[in-house]
């Protein structure tokens, strides 16, 4: 299973922050990029799965409950968007590249955790095995009790959102981080507990130390 370079992977269970760390990952480049005397960095590109495309909007609509399909379906579903993200027009493959840096909020390790949970290791694992492995995974872990309070007031929930489930997943992600570092991803763990900003603070610390950045002379003041 091949390394797909220029490439990192937020990933955790619901409640822990992927979608907030993405955002303040975009303003770091963004505040950065209008500093003439700084150090040039890689052009971004964030992204998310399910994709919004229209594989990944059916994918959503079963996830928020509206289409009702077997948790066999819905693995195979995420890895046909998950096909097309990568070696689609103007995909990660694409842009990783022509060096670009590009980062996923969820990837195969969500679609091991999650489908894993709800159809079995055996399938998710045979459906993402030909699929390249991030250069970098950050996992942001929280204690699950404290991610449900945290989603409690948000106004459409998931239907993989509920505190045994997230308890199972939390237990999944930390028994996979010898699964793909053993493949030869680099697994990061930060603790999610932290406010944003040191949260923020630590997925850089990681995400600097990536070879596209220590090519380009990456300042440690950024």
């Amino acid at each position: 299973m091949n390394v797909l370079k220029n490439f990192a992977v937020f990933e955790g269970g619901d409640g822990t922050g992927t979608s907030t760390q993405i955002k303040m990952l975009s303003r770091r480049f963004e505040e950065h990029g209008s500093d003439s005397s700084a150090d040039p960095l890689p052009p971004l590109f964030t992204t998310c799965e399910p994709t919004g495309d229209p594989i990944g909007r059916v994918i959503r609509s079963c996830l928020k409950g509206e289409t009702v399909f077997r948790p066999e379906t819905l693995a195979r579903l995420f890895a046909a968007d998950r096909g097309e993200h990568l070696y689609g027009h103007e995909g990660i493959v694409e842009r990783t590249s022509r060096g670009e840096f590009v980062v996923s909020d969820r990837y195969s390790p969500s679609s091991l955790v999650y489908q894993g949970i709800a159809c079995g290791n055996d399938l998710p694992r045979l459906l993402n095995e030909a699929f390249p492995l991030p250069e970098l995974i950050i996992i942001l872990d929280l204690d699950p009790h404290i991610a449900a309070e945290r989603i409690r007031h948000r106004e459409e929930k998931e239907i993989f959102e509920y505190l045994e489930f997230q308890i199972r997943v939390r237990r999944s992600y930390l028994d996979l981080i010898p699964y793909y570092r053993e493949r030869g991803a680099r697994v990061e763990l930060v603790d999610a507990r932290e406010s944003p900003e040191t949260v923020a603070l630590a997925v850089w610390n990681f995400i600097r130390e990536m070879p596209i950045f220590q090519e380009r002379g990456t300042r440690s003041t950024i």
